[in-house]
């Protein structure tokens, strides 16, 4: 599985003059994540891989087009008990979650 994503994201700062693309980055990144093999999607408010993916994807669309999504459509992915940490957690890769949250939490005050 290809988290280069996620690796530049956690290795790199937040560009405070490109919020935007830096939200499309920790979207991307958390994309990786939801792909990862044998995730567990029961107590997320997903139905599954392809139900996650299409969401964010959906966003990182919007930001192309040069909207923005509201504020509580992205902060409740990366909240705590939001599906991300659900997801996250029956997983086994909480740790990348939180440091990816972290990231949003570090980008939400930008936006």
């Amino acid at each position: 599985m290809n988290l280069s994503r996620t690796k530049q994201l956690l290795d790199d700062d937040i560009d405070p003059l490109a919020p935007v693309e830096s939200l499309i980055h920790v979207l991307e990144s958390a994309i990786e994540l939801l792909a990862l093999p044998d995730n567990d999607f029961c107590w997320s408010s997903w139905q599954g891989e392809q139900d996650a993916v299409g969401e964010l994807n959906g966003l990182i669309k919007l930001l192309k087009d040069g909207a923005i999504p509201e504020r509580v459509k992205v902060a409740v992915l990366f909240a705590p008990t939001g599906p991300l940490q659900e997801v996250s957690l029956s997983s086994g890769w909480s740790a990348a979650f939180l440091k990816v949250a972290e990231k949003y939490d570090e980008l939400e005050k930008l936006l």
